[in-house]
């Protein structure tokens, strides 16, 4: 099996790449980065199935070709709403499996919709399968299960509890901030009482999480609002939401925000800057937090046993103290993709998010699990157990 790492010498694919060199499966593992001399660089720091290359993933012949001669692609590349759609269309079209790490509402609800294409090609893509879009998702799904009807999904997780990626191949302005621009300005798509609509990004709501009380969060666009009605239509509400960082930076943050929207500043300049913010900012550890909304969790409000009832998951207090960066985060679930693909548990023709039914959340928490070290595994707090 041969697979091809876009963006694999990268702030998050770097992490995915070092978590799958020594699956025996693979006889081929291909860094691409836009940076040819960082992609042959970090391939040497592996043994010899390892290689770099350069390639520029909007010269579509290059692209074909590489993805033809290999049989998955684990793609990185970002910001996904300029690069996600095209990528899986040209890997589709030339019969190589997919998976990424897409955190950009817009290009997912394209992605969605090439499923009978890949259907018909024979090829299985997973998107979004990082931290949040991913073990949100996962983590929303067990959620689900757990009730009799399901009305409303939530997933959440806490602006400063992980820490930026240390290492990049990348250079000018940080994908991951642009990301984050553009999904700070503006308005955002999310599911509101039974339809799509577009909100205020950053809009204030209050958060009832089951034996931990109201907080609040702020609407965050992101990929699970649009692919939980995607896969359960009988849903009513879904959005993600952020929470948590100082009260200094959110205002900060807001000033700049206000400026790019207005033009005042441009976007990139903008994004360099809480690129800045990040590395200077003093983040607090997960074992600081001892109350609040979790740093990372999946919500689902609905009914069990005729009667209104939610539950929230997340990861063991213990398991919560450990500190990673947001590269580890974001990289380790994508490995597992592979991991679970190549062992015959992803199987699934077509294209799916983390909750659509092609990966068993057993099979991942257990693997994600033995990858990180955890000990406690999943926290399922039950509004019925207060």
């Amino acid at each position: 099996m041969k697979v091809l790492c876009l963006g694999g010498s990268g702030g998050m694919g770097r992490y995915a790449t070092k978590a799958i060199a020594n699956f025996k499966e693979l006889e081929v593992i291909t860094i691409a980065d836009l940076n040819e001399d960082a992609a042959e660089e970090f391939a040497k720091s592996f043994n010899t199935k390892v290689q770099g290359i350069g390639l520029d993933v909007t010269d579509t012949k290059k692209l074909a070709e590489a993805l033809e001669e290999h049989d998955v692609v684990l793609n990185t590349t970002g910001p996904f709403f300029m690069f996600g759609v095209a990528i899986l269309k040209t890997a589709i079209e030339n019969n190589c499996h997919y998976i990424d790490i897409c955190d950009d509402w817009e290009p997912t609800e394209e992605m969605l919709m090439l499923d009978l294409e890949a259907k018909d090609k024979g090829i299985t893509a997973i998107i979004g399968l990082g931290a949040s879009p991913g073990i949100t998702n996962l983590m929303g799904l067990v959620a689900m299960e757990e009730l009799d009807s399901v009305d409303t999904v939530i997933t959440g997780w806490d602006l400063s509890s992980v820490n930026p990626a240390e290492e990049s191949s990348q250079a000018g302005t940080n994908a991951a901030m642009i990301h984050g621009i553009q999904q700070m300005t503006g308005k955002v798509k999310i599911f509101e009482d039974g339809q799509l609509s577009m909100v205020q990004s950053l809009k204030k709501l209050k958060i009832n999480y089951p034996g931990k009380g109201i907080y609040k969060a702020n609407i965050f666009g992101h990929p699970e609002a649009i692919s939980f009605p995607y896969h359960f239509p009988t849903i009513k509400n879904a959005m993600n939401v952020a929470h948590g960082s100082k009260a200094i930076d959110i205002y900060i943050i807001k000033i700049f925000l206000w400026l790019a929207e207005k033009n005042i500043i441009s976007n990139d300049n903008a994004a360099n800057f809480f690129h800045w913010l990040e590395t200077k900012s003093n983040r607090p550890s997960f074992r600081d937090e001892k109350t609040g909304l979790p740093a990372i969790y999946g919500l689902a409000y609905g009914m069990k046993n005729g009667k209104n009832a939610s539950v929230g998951v997340t990861f063991g207090k213990n398991d919560l103290a450990k500190e990673i960066s947001m590269g580890e985060a974001t990289g380790h679930p994508l490995a597992l993709g592979l991991k679970l693909f190549l062992q015959g548990k992803i199987y699934k023709l077509g294209v799916f998010a983390p909750e659509g039914g092609a990966i068993n959340t057993e099979d991942f928490f257990s693997a994600y699990e033995e990858l990180e070290d955890l000990n406690e595994g999943l926290d399922i707090s039950r509004s019925w157990e207060k």
